[in-house]
């Protein structure tokens, strides 16, 4: 650990969950907290084993200690209820496994509960490149599941779907309106999902909300994606895979800003509607790569350019203004904050990067990378 990195991590503190205010006026924070437990007490959340979904569940406890929350999640490569570890013993919260495709064990695992946030969904690109049919039954299929018990319950129903739905953004700035028009199997999967569930809500009257974050980044991120790759990759000194020429832009969110807004939205958001989540940090995959090994210590000669995925979109950039204007959510960490405080975390916690990484992990790592690298050394 370098001189410069322990003297920024001297500097900060303990991540603020800030919570969100609508744009009209000021609340007493603690009013504004025990007004809106009144409404919702029981969350069915799905995928809650995941990365942004686990991340969701330790911030929601906290904020509502008096919340009941289930956690419906399969268990996949990427689910980890070591994630969970902070929350496991509480009253308040309680685990299922099971498949959001199987009707009836949702139905069992969903009764007496007031809304659905889903989560859960097949979400790595490049596999679904190499195998589309998971992605089409989780996320296509699943969500109807759960909309249909959603329906059945008359609960609310807060959508997670991605930027990516939206496709590659050549100028200007995705909108809440922007056609759908997804260039992956992953994201064609998602567009199909946001269908289902805007068709509950003008069909069925469902009460739903969609959310489209930015790419999210931070603490529990499975190491298959950018960020937590390169981070884990940077500290064994072992080469940076890049894809193409390393220009892809992404809009980059810290995980915890994500969980304000799904929170504010599934409290405040207008039903039927759709709210984009964006930090307008846009950053190029080559420059967040450049900004780790900084902050790593490490040299720039481990980036290694590899051949580019096929369909690889070259920019997403999301206008957040509605639910900034709306739901007066901001996000609290700029690119440079919420990089650091990822970083400190990956490097305080290197065994679960270790189990995280292990078994069916390394296989795909092989596939994904072993031969374009090999590729790159020959010339």
């Amino acid at each position: 650990m370098t001189a410069r990195f322990l003297g920024i991590l001297g500097r900060l503190g303990r991540p603020q969950l800030i919570r969100p205010i609508p744009a009209t006026r000021i609340p007493n924070p603690r009013a504004e907290v025990n007004a809106q437990k009144e409404t919702l007490m029981r969350l069915f959340i799905t995928g809650g084993a995941g990365f942004i979904g686990s991340n969701f569940i330790r911030f929601f406890v906290d904020a509502y200690p008096d919340c009941d929350i289930a956690n419906f999640d399969k268990l996949t490569y990427a689910g980890n209820l070591g994630n969970l570890k902070a929350v496991a013993s509480r009253p308040s919260y309680q685990f299922v496994r099971g498949n959001i495709c199987d009707r009836q064990a949702i139905n069992q695992a969903i009764k007496h509960c007031e809304a659905v946030v889903h989560f859960a969904a097949e979400s790595h690109v490049d596999r679904s490149i190499e195998d589309a049919d998971e992605f089409v039954h989780t996320n296509v299929l699943g969500t109807q599941v759960l909309l249909d018990a959603a329906r059945e319950g008359n609960l609310r129903f807060v959508h997670i779907s991605t930027d990516e739905v939206m496709g590659s953004c050549e100028d200007g700035y995705f909108t809440e309106s922007s056609p759908l028009r997804p260039n992956s199997p992953y994201a064609a999967s998602k567009a199909a999902a946001e269908h289902l569930v805007r068709a509950a809500h003008v069909t069925h009257g469902l009460d739903v909300v969609t959310l489209r974050p930015s790419n999210n980044y931070g603490p529990f991120q499975f190491p298959e994606k950018l960020i937590p790759l390169m981070i884990t990759n940077a500290l064994e000194d072992r080469p940076l895979p890049v894809y193409g020429d390393g220009l892809n832009v992404r809009d980059w969110l810290y995980v915890e800003d994500c969980c304000r807004a799904i929170d504010a939205v599934l409290h405040r958001g207008r039903t039927g509607d759709v709210y984009n989540i964006g930090s307008r940090a846009e950053k190029t995959n080559l420059e967040v790569v450049r900004a780790l090994l900084d902050l790593l210590g490490k040299p720039h000669s481990l980036i290694e350019f590899v051949s580019d995925r096929p369909g690889h979109d070259r920019r997403y950039a999301t206008d957040p203004t509605k639910i900034e204007t709306e739901l007066g959510w901001r996000p609290s960490e700029s690119f440079e904050s919420g990089l650091e405080k990822t970083v400190r975390w990956y490097m305080d916690n290197t065994d679960w990067i270790a189990r995280a990484r292990s078994g069916e992990y390394l296989q795909y790592y092989e596939r994904m990378y072993g031969a374009r690298e090999r590729i790159n050394a020959e010339g």
